[in-house]
């Protein structure tokens, strides 16, 4: 059975670069000996490192494809001010309020930290970054256009989240008047319709088809609406 790859955990640090400044902040590695020895290739001699601490209560909150296309547009705001590719990852990453974020941005800023190309580095991330980001991020890294291919990208990604905001705006009205509609046809199948069944017995003559399926839809509704009610919120 082959064995699971360790999985890199995040690392504050504190050190001085070659100008002996000081410095800190946060790197993902596979341990501290690791992280120290990353820093040391990055100019930085690391002074204290210790693992960073989880929070207490409530687990990391998801990253949604709104995250991604906000991402998009500030690395590509970045870079079109100058800004180096590892110091955006570094200055969006450390900036951001969610730590799934955080994690990803920093996790992808090590790998190119580390050599890798950043089409690569994003393609070890298939569920946020999919094959058509990662192609264009790879085809801007050759051309050597690559703050316009991520504004580009982060141009379509915004429309992509107006389009799905704007269609899911336009189903709330029909939905709720769904469900509405739902509702009153339960209250009268089930308070309604059997008063009118008294009065129908009493006049002793055979009810038309429509009429008796109704009535029947009414029993139906009163022996089994617990059943329903449990089906539709299940769902």
């Amino acid at each position: 059975m082959a064995k699971k790859p360790a999985e890199k955990v995040e690392f504050n640090y504190e050190g001085t670069n070659r100008g002996g400044t000081r410095v800190k902040g946060s790197i993902y590695a596979l341990s501290d000996n690791h992280a120290k020895s990353s820093l040391r290739k990055q100019g930085i001699n690391p002074l204290k490192i210790r693992k960073k601490p989880q929070p207490l209560f409530g687990g990391a909150k998801k990253i949604t494809a709104a995250d991604i296309s906000i991402f998009a547009r500030q690395m590509a705001t970045m870079m079109q001010a100058g800004v180096p590719l590892v110091q955006s990852f570094e200055i969006i990453g450390q900036g951001h309020e969610s730590v799934s974020m955080q994690k990803m941005i920093l996790g992808i800023k090590t790998e190119v930290e580390g050599g890798v190309p950043l089409g690569e580095a994003l393609s070890k991330q298939p569920l946020y970054f999919d094959a058509l980001f990662v192609n264009l991020v790879t085809a801007g890294e050759a051309s050597g256009a690559l703050e316009t291919m991520l504004d580009k990208l982060a141009t379509y990604k915004e429309k992509t989240e107006a389009l799905k905001a704007k269609v899911k705006k336009a189903l709330m009205y029909p939905i709720a008047v769904l469900v509405v509609a739902f509702v009153v046809t339960v209250i009268l199948l089930v308070f309604v319709v059997p008063k009118f069944e008294e009065l129908f017995e009493s006049f002793g003559a055979d009810l038309p088809a429509l009429t008796q399926f109704v009535i029947d839809l009414s029993e139906f509704m009163q022996a089994w609406w617990w059943i329903i009610a449990g089906g539709i919120g299940g769902t």
